[in-house]
């Protein structure tokens, strides 16, 4: 039996980054309910291709909802916030999430001390953009521009760019996701709960670990270097003949290794023995080594590259990453029990043992409200006539 299988978590969420963390919960076994305004639900589901052709369940909704619960509930009105406590106290929950504005915990009734007050032990965890004392709007790409990371993001000449991927979002779910872990540890060895607050902004900020302390030790700044290295030569994108490779050559004896190989041995001087030379001189390396590579395959190249112990790689696009084994083998699958569509869903960084036990297989991501009767009338004891009474005056 999975160590979290018993734990149940309540998650007021929205967005990515809290859906994402509890998606991983999920993944290890946690019973996760996701709690939504009754009109307004959580907007990703409204966002991406309508692919099965029914209201709030759009593409951009799917791939980290699975595993989950979802209940709707309007937090606005008391008889709202007094079905929240209850919930609390009946299921037994062990961690309640939220992404919300600081503002409206108190309004919303989701506050740690209210939330205490009803479950002791409780585990309370609140996103913010900016920390708890602020409510300004934070969006991924907004914390991307304020933390530098668009700064150090794109070529030297041209504007920043924003990241292929939400590091804020996706970086700050796994950042909530050790505090949760500790948090649970803690209760274990102590039976106390905890309030948690984490930042989005300081989350993103907590990766830019040399450049901070370059800038802010020896005022030295470090921006953005296109497909160069700062601190290492050659390390860039080539062109070959059929595609394009990245290569890291990570020290001295690897340049010395590589200039040994036939076809870069005119690279071989005495001015780029050491890394810092090769720095110097990095765009002449850099133009004479895309001349070699742009005339053999990759293929070949990373042949050679590896021979001379060479880190190099293609650069997949999306459909290739699909087929390396490491993925193709570890992707979930989740199908519909409605429609029967089964969607594949990223691998988790790690499996979990629920992962394993389940060959790979997680429940489809829930519909809006999907578990009001299951969650508040069977588990809770609410009658169906007060569910639908509370329906009828948009409460659930």
């Amino acid at each position: 039996m999975d160590v979290f299988s018993g734990l149940t978590v309540l998650s007021l969420e929205q967005a990515t980054v809290l859906p994402y963390l509890t998606y991983r919960l999920a993944l290890d076994g946690m019973n996760v309910i996701r709690v939504e305004h009754p009109v307004y639900g959580d907007p990703n589901r409204l966002i991406g291709a309508n692919v099965l052709n029914e209201e709030r369940m759009n593409a951009y909704f799917l791939p980290i909802n699975g595993g989950k619960k979802a209940v709707t509930l309007n937090l606005a009105e008391p008889e709202g916030r007094e079905l929240l406590l209850n919930c609390i106290r009946k299921l037994d929950v062990d961690i309640f999430a939220t992404n919300q504005l600081p503002k409206n915990y108190e309004k919303l009734g989701v506050g740690y001390e209210a939330l205490k007050a009803a479950k002791p032990d409780i585990i309370w965890l609140g996103i913010t953009g900016f920390g708890p004392e602020s409510n300004e709007v934070a969006y991924d790409p907004i914390l991307q521009a304020r933390s530098g990371l668009m700064e150090l993001t794109g070529e030297a000449d041209a504007a920043p760019q924003v990241l292929g991927i939400p590091l804020p979002d996706m970086g700050a779910s796994e950042h909530a996701y050790g505090l949760l872990m500790k948090a649970l540890y803690k209760r274990a060895r102590t039976g106390l709960g905890e309030r948690i607050d984490l930042a989005m902004f300081r989350s993103s900020v907590s990766w830019l670990t040399v450049p901070l302390c370059l800038a802010a030790s020896f005022k030295r700044v470090v921006t953005r270097r296109g497909n160069t290295h700062e601190f290492f030569s050659p390390v860039s994108v080539f062109k070959t003949r059929d595609g394009y490779l990245y290569v890291a050559v990570g020290n001295d004896r690897q340049w010395e290794s590589l200039t040994q190989v036939p076809v870069f041995s005119s690279l071989h001087r005495e001015e780029y023995a050491v890394n810092e030379g090769r720095i110097r001189d990095v765009a002449q390396l850099n133009r004479e080594l895309a001349g070699i590579m742009e005339n053999h395959t990759s293929e070949e190249l990373i042949g050679w590259f590896n021979q001379a112990k060479v880190a190099a790689s293609r650069i997949n696009t999306i459909p290739e990453v699909l087929e390396e084994p490491a993925v193709r083998d570890s992707m979930l699958r989740s199908k519909d029990p409605r429609t029967g569509m089964e969607i594949r869903l990223a691998p988790p960084p790690f499996d979990t043992e629920i992962v394993r036990s389940s060959d790979r297989q997680v429940s489809f991501p829930p519909r809006f409200g999907e578990h009001n009767g299951e969650i508040f009338g069977r588990q809770m004891g609410v009658s169906a006539q007060r569910l639908s009474e509370l329906k009828e005056r948009g409460i659930i």
